[in-house]
């Protein structure tokens, strides 16, 4: 296997929509989540929990989400976000939403396309794998910081390892259906999920890339430096 930098892995990750019906092999999902392992967290109390759903397990908890799109269920999720975005949030939104269409061949105006495209969130993008990223409902804000920080270190692990991932908001939609699936206690709150495996690198969606902002406008350097 080809090895890469940590700065190509960083820069070349980016959220994969469209998937290959490939399973991984459970020695290299072994290898890619004892990596993830070593992520830092506050203290180190490692607050993750993780549920990686392969196979029928996950055909089965596709099917009950779509199901529960298709019915206009409403979302149930653990969390939920709280207060307004900035413009500036919002138009960084929009390029995402832009440069997928693009990609894509859809035009802004087409509604039911654009729909049809956001439908594909709850189909997994067809990955073989979804793994839901959990914590006990007595961990706070600095504990979910901690495992996002765990989430960037699983998705960096995997593309070090020649997998693909996209995570997902998305699937914390129904978390009690993650719940029912794995047999965990109802104080487990699931976060978000990332869906995973192996590229369709002939998927025109992949070719979809964003942009960063400015380091200006996210990072302010104070005091003197060598």
């Amino acid at each position: 296997m080809t090895v890469i930098s940590l700065e190509d892995g960083i820069r070349g990750r980016h959220s994969v929509r469209g998937f290959l019906p490939k399973q991984v092999p459970q020695d290299v999902l072994n290898k890619v989540f004892e990596l993830a392992q070593w992520s830092p967290s506050g203290t180190n109390i490692q607050p993750w929990q993780v549920y990686v759903a392969s196979g029928t397990v996950r055909d089965h908890l596709r099917e009950q989400i779509i199901a529960k799109i298709q019915a206009k269920e409403p979302s149930r999720a653990d969390h939920t976000d709280k207060g307004k975005l900035a413009e500036i949030f919002k138009e960084r939104r929009r390029d995402c939403a832009r440069a997928l269409y693009k990609a894509m061949d859809i035009a802004w105006e087409d509604k039911p396309a654009r729909g049809k495209a956001a439908f594909r969130n709850f189909e997994m993008f067809d990955a073989p794998h979804v793994a839901f990223l959990c914590m006990n409902e007595v961990f706070g804000g600095q504990s979910a910081a901690d495992v996002g920080m765990y989430a960037q270190t699983l998705m960096l692990s995997m593309t070090a390892n020649g997998l693909a991932s996209c995570a997902q908001g998305t699937m914390a939609h129904y978390p009690d259906l993650v719940r029912e699936t794995f047999d965990i206690p109802s104080d487990i709150k699931v976060l978000f999920g990332i869906s995973f495996g192996y590229e369709d690198k002939g998927n025109k969606v992949n070719t979809a890339r964003t942009s960063r902002a400015p380091l200006g406008e996210s990072v302010t350097f104070l005091g003197e430096t060598a």
